[in-house]
């Protein structure tokens, strides 16, 4: 049990062991607080509603996406533009709280699943379908490992490193610090009609589990549902519901074709607030070099569609 709980505080207690082929099978003991944080979301039934909390749960939802999809996603996992350590400490620090691993975790794995996609190498493979694309493939110890071959380039990096062997006391840190927020708005500010359950409750734990889902949906649905604008080996979909819930990474195909761009809502027609975002902060020069989408990709789209209209006709 000691050291099931110490496997809990630092992710990377044991890994040498814990990546083996026959390490498939559900963790249910590792995953107890994965689980508990699901069950923790009846809780917003008890503790009542403000728009204060509610308010709290959508900006920390949006801020969190942010930082997966914009930092884990484009920049560390894809290299899709530049910034300084100090920037890229703290989005990896937001997209720690998120509950989604550290970043050294989340871009080994989304690395490999680029490499092998679709495919039984792919973690999150959809030919295996929805439930095991969606939640299942991390809940094992064969996955549980951060691959480190996978992320070489950014080991120098020992901030980085603290971050992935200690993402759920960051976790839990950010929940209590929710929780106290509240407290001092109850107290400062009873106006508001929150306090530190109600605000733990709808501010952390409900954003969480909805921002998780919203990620994962991306390895399952993004595979699954939706049209296909370019000619890829895989089933990536292009979805504008997920691109609307993840702040533009539902362009799932255009992303699969070309992973090398900021930008992965290709036309004026694909929403990509993440990419707007990243573009505004480029000119406050807080991040720069964004990579554009090359003329080659419009030229591909072009080519597919005809053909795919020629054969329709």
């Amino acid at each position: 049990m000691r050291k099931l709980i110490w496997g809990w505080i630092d992710s990377w207690a044991d890994s040498d062991n814990q990546h083996k082929i026959d390490n498939q099978k559900t963790n249910w003991l590792r995953i107890i607080p994965f689980i508990l944080l699901h069950i923790a979301c009846i809780g917003v039934f008890f503790v009542g509603f403000s728009w204060f909390a509610f308010a709290f749960m959508v900006g920390f939802y949006l801020l969190r996406m942010f930082a997966i999809t914009g930092f884990y996603h484009r920049y560390f996992a894809h290299k899709a533009f530049k910034t300084s350590r100090a920037m890229q400490f703290i989005f990896a620090l937001i997209g720690t709280m998120s509950g989604q691993r550290g970043p050294l975790w989340w871009v080994a794995h989304h690395r490999n699943h680029h490499r092998h996609t679709d495919t039984d190498l792919d973690p999150h493979s959809s030919t295996k379908g929805f439930l095991h694309s969606h939640i299942l493939w991390f809940l094992n110890d064969y996955n549980f490992k951060v691959r480190k071959e996978m992320v070489k380039d950014w080991l120098k990096f020992p901030e980085l490193i603290w971050l992935d062997r200690f993402d759920t006391p960051i976790v839990l840190l950010t929940g209590f610090s929710i929780y106290a927020l509240g407290e001092y708005l109850a107290y400062a500010f009873p106006a508001l009609g929150t306090n530190g359950l109600q605000l733990l409750m709808w501010g952390f734990v409900l954003s969480t589990v909805l921002l998780i889902h919203a990620t994962l949906c991306i390895n399952s649905l993004g595979h699954m549902w939706g049209s296909q604008d370019f000619k890829t080996k895989d089933k990536s979909r292009n979805n504008l519901f997920l691109a609307i819930i993840t702040l533009g990474e539902g362009w799932h195909n255009n992303h699969h074709f070309y992973a090398g761009s900021a930008k992965q809502g290709f036309f004026w027609w694909q929403i990509d607030p993440v990419y707007l975002i990243l573009k505004c902060m480029s000119w406050l020069g807080l991040v720069w070099d964004l990579k554009p989408v090359p003329d080659k990709v419009y030229n591909s789209f072009r080519v597919f569609n005809h053909n795919q209209h020629e054969t329709l006709h």
